[in-house]
């Protein structure tokens, strides 16, 4: 398996990321742990989660994915061969969000606490904090690095401009710096990435790990049209791509699927594997049948012919 170096950090990712936003949510506990195993097992080693998954399930509290993963790893061990990816700063209650360094040196406990580990591979924050210097923000991870509590800081949902602070920062602090940035990313999301953003990363070597890599399942070209949209609690999200330019896209990954007789899932992530600056798409999966389909894109090679259609669909111009 092919690993790919995350920034200028010591950490190497297999070309494909399990998303954990899933796990005690669409996917439960005995269900995570078989789509871990078999991820895994497949020669994968990256993993990201969030303290905040999934609070937006009634009756949840946020941490359900870290605990899973965290009882997952108690269940199998070999922890040094896997990277855990996980964040702070969303909002878990009350006075508990943000990236303040009391903020983040209490929240961090609390996920070490829920993963069952001594540290976090990956560290990131899940969006940006306007309120609180990014001194203070660089501090905290300063010192949890200085404690072996956290390997590599990571951003999601920084823009060009206050990445580029967050970098002058801790290069002036000569405090960690952020190895990588998590923005939407997809053959339909493509704006919030490509330009400034994409830029920046590949100037500074920041490695990108794309969320939303499916367009929360879009992608897979099971939603099609608005009666398609009730097949799955993440519906109501897709529907904002039911349009011309949506189809188009899938009717480009639907020909390039039919010419390497694959899923139109392993074409949308191996068409993110070739864009500039890409370490690693995020993907998420409820079952072995489509973790399955998600694992043989990291050995999908498509032609210039191919990309250039895919490119060209998704393109916000095309007619």
């Amino acid at each position: 398996m092919e690993l790919r170096r995350l920034g200028r950090s010591d950490l190497h990712l297999a070309p494909l990321m399990f998303g954990g936003n899933v796990f005690g949510w669409t996917a439960d506990e005995a269900t995570s742990y078989r789509l871990l195993d078999t991820f895994v097992d497949a020669g994968f080693n990256a993993i990201d989660t969030a303290d905040v998954y999934s609070t937006w399930v009634e009756g949840h509290q946020g941490g359900e994915s870290e605990t899973i993963i965290g009882q997952w790893l108690k269940k199998r061990g070999g922890r040094d061969k896997l990277i855990i990816a996980t964040k702070v700063g969303s909002e878990m209650g009350a006075e508990k969000k943000g990236l303040s360094k009391g903020y983040i040196l209490r929240a961090v406990e609390e996920s070490l606490k829920r993963l069952q580990t001594d540290y976090i591979d990956l560290y990131q924050s899940h969006q940006d904090d306007d309120k609180t210097n990014q001194e203070e923000t660089c501090d905290a991870y300063a010192q949890l690095v200085k404690q072996g509590k956290v390997r590599v800081i990571g951003a999601s949902n920084f823009s060009a401009e206050r990445l580029a602070s967050a970098l002058k920062v801790s290069g002036a602090k000569h405090g960690p710096r952020y190895e990588s940035l998590q923005p939407c990313y997809n053959l339909y999301d493509r704006w919030d990435y490509e330009g400034a953003v994409q830029d920046l990363c590949v100037k500074e070597e920041i490695g990108v790990i794309s969320y939303f890599s499916l367009a929360s399942g879009f992608l897979t070209g099971k939603y099609r049209k608005k009666e398609d949209l009730g097949q799955s609690q993440r519906g109501e999200d897709i529907g904002k791509y039911l349009d011309a330019r949506g189809q188009r896209i899938l009717a480009a990954l639907d020909q390039v699927a039919a010419q390497y007789k694959v899923k139109p899932a392993q074409v949308a992530l191996a068409w993110l594997l070739t864009r500039r600056g890409i370490t690693a798409p995020i993907a998420s999966a409820t079952s072995l049948t489509q973790l399955e389909s998600l694992i043989g894109a990291a050995q999908l090679q498509l032609d210039t012919a191919a990309l250039a259609l895919l490119t060209q669909a998704s393109d916000r111009m095309a007619g």
